[in-house]
């Protein structure tokens, strides 16, 4: 291809409206132009990065499923027949836009950020027997979700490609094994391909309301990236921040005298660190309490050591309940008589259930909430203020600095990009739709799912977060748009019927080569080549030609070197 047939062109200067290293580069390099907030247009370069991405996953999800392709509309009915149509928070809708459109016809749709709703009653008119079992089908396709803060470049979309796998078992032993055996070992082979393999790791997250098992997020390694991972030392076991089980540092002194309690004037003072500082005591002497109700309407107070946050999935787990938030201020007022802010454990009704995070323990004369608007209990001591809890739980969001509490040993704690995930299902959906099938016996029993995620245009954006420099993008060899981007340098006609007659040669034994031809400054191509960051580079000049030569350099190196023309293919094939 040559780069004037592009319809693009690239930017020397950064992007006042990009928010990312991702959005920056591949949008000044000539890859994606935004199109408004979370959308964006894969230009030619970005189409076939994307397609290239694409193109390896399938050769990996082809081992262990058939491609199909489903639609992005589905009925208000399909969603609501699993519950989510008012409990999923980014959903889209379709419907007519405008007055003329509504006369044709007036329905509405959703649209789908994700198609368990479409692919378990796909299925299930096929499969109705234990001969029909086990399969998986896969597709790739665009999705659309409600992104409160679309941001990150292609990192956080409001729509993106997506590929996603489901796959239908007879039994949850089945559904764990193909999980582990199959679904896991196709991911790492792709991640490897791509170029993400040595610095992707397998991390714990949440499995949701229905799942046994944690799921299993690919998460990369990435300065940029939003996700915190909590890796224990010595090992392969990563955890999402998110549910990662920790212990606080120990904090406290057990020869501290007890001192009287009392209660101090702290106005309109509720933020840890700001009341730490009024009431000159550490961070960690201070209690964070916060109330949660549950969805059978019982009131929790959970108390962390300041410096922490209530870990709600955690909390939940706790107290065994189906969902819990946080009550509302009326309800706060009512229970405590003071205003949101100011709860303390402290004389609150029987029919609290009271909650303390480890990190809670063994302090003396700590702080908490007075239950009184303003006010703020000094010195409080378990056992004499409050009564000493039967156990101290993990119910904080893990932070740096905490322990593995099954190894004692700090957390390995880094940034990373979610690429992918798995999860299990159980019967979650196949339920909703009562998709049984029939075993050996004739009984109807149900079918377990999995499902299997891969954001392939939120790859791209990754790799780019990962590869590159600072003078631009520097793609593994596997997912580049071209192998090789040959600039000619000067006007002479000998320099272009050499580039024209290595490009043909190129183009024959199949290597994928982008041609600068432009009538451009030498300076102008070099920029652009290593902004484009396509893996090898060649230049042909007077010089070269003098030489009998070509100049050859990687992109991630800055040698260069002269080599022999009728050597050129072989090289580069090597």
């Amino acid at each position: 291809m040559r780069m004037r047939e592009l319809i693009t062109k690239t930017s020397k200067s950064s992007r006042a409206d990009a928010d990312s290293i991702n959005a920056d580069l591949l949008t000044r390099a000539g890859y994606v132009h935004k199109t408004m907030a979370g959308v964006y247009s894969f230009l030619p370069l970005g189409w076939r990065v994307l397609r290239n991405i694409e193109d390896i996953l399938r050769k990996h999800m082809d081992r262990i499923g058939v491609e199909l392709f489903l639609p992005s509309l589905t009925s208000m009915e399909q969603w609501d027949r699993t519950g989510r149509l008012n409990t999923v928070s980014v959903l889209f809708q379709a419907c007519a836009a405008n007055d003329i459109s509504r006369k044709i016809h007036d329905a509405h749709y959703v649209l789908n950020s994700t198609h368990e709703e479409v692919i378990t009653p796909l299925v299930q008119n096929f499969c109705t027997s234990y001969k029909d079992l086990p399969c998986a089908a896969y597709q790739i396709q665009t999705k659309f979700r409600n992104e409160p803060r679309a941001k990150s470049g292609l990192l956080r979309c409001r729509e993106f490609r997506m590929k996603d796998l489901y796959s239908f078992h007879t039994t949850e032993e089945d559904m764990l094994n193909y999980f582990f055996k199959k679904a896991i070992p196709a991911y790492q082979g792709f991640f490897e391909e791509v170029g993400l393999g040595d610095r992707t790791v397998i991390t714990l997250a949440s499995g949701g309301d229905f799942s046994k098992e944690y799921s299993r997020e690919f998460q990369t390694r990435c300065d940029t990236g939003e996700d915190w991972v909590f890796q224990v030392p010595e090992t392969d076991t990563c955890y999402n921040r998110e549910i990662a089980p920790s212990k606080a540092p120990l904090w406290g002194d057990e020869e501290e005298e007890l001192r009287e309690r009392k209660d101090v004037l702290g106005k309109g003072i509720i933020g840890v660190a700001e009341l730490a500082a009024y009431l000159n005591i550490e961070v960690e002497r201070t209690t964070k309490t916060l109330l949660f109700v549950t969805e059978k309407g019982a009131m929790v107070a959970a108390m962390v050591r300041g410096g922490y946050d209530v870990n709600e999935e955690k909390l939940r787990k706790i107290v065994g309940c189906t969902s819990l938030e946080l009550a509302p201020p009326e309800m706060v007022t009512k229970m405590t008589g003071a205003a949101v802010g100011y709860a303390g454990p402290i004389g609150l009704p029987k029919s609290v259930q009271l909650i303390w995070d480890e990190s809670t323990a063994n302090r003396k004369n700590f702080e908490c909430g007075a239950n009184v608007t303003d006010m703020h209990s000094l010195n409080v001591n378990f056992g004499r203020d409050v009564a000493l809890p039967k156990q101290f739980h993990d119910i904080k969001t893990a932070k740096d600095g905490d322990l593995d509490p099954g190894s004692g040993k700090t957390y390995e704690v880094f940034r990373a990009s979610e690429v992918g995930n798995v999860f299990t299902l159980y019967t979650k959906f196949s339920d909703a739709f009562d998709f049984r099938f029939k075993d050996k016996d004739g009984k109807e029993k149900p079918v377990y799912m999995g499902c299997y995620g891969i954001g392939t245009s939120r790859i791209l954006g990754v790799l780019a977060e990962v590869f590159h420099d600072d003078v631009g993008l520097r793609w593994p060899e596997a997912v580049a748009p071209f192998q090789v981007h040959l600039l000619t340098l000067g006007k002479e006609q000998a320099v272009k019927d050499a580039a024209e007659k290595l490009y043909a040669e190129l183009q024959a034994s199949g290597i994928d080569v982008l041609i600068d031809d432009r009538d451009a400054s030498a300076g102008e191509k070099f920029a652009d080549s290593d902004l484009i960051g396509i893996p090898h580079r060649l230049v042909i000049s007077a010089r070269t030609l003098k030489e009998n030569g070509v100049e050859w350099k990687r992109r991630t190196s800055k040698e260069t070197q002269t080599l022999a023309w009728k050597h050129v293919v072989q090289h580069l094939r090597k």
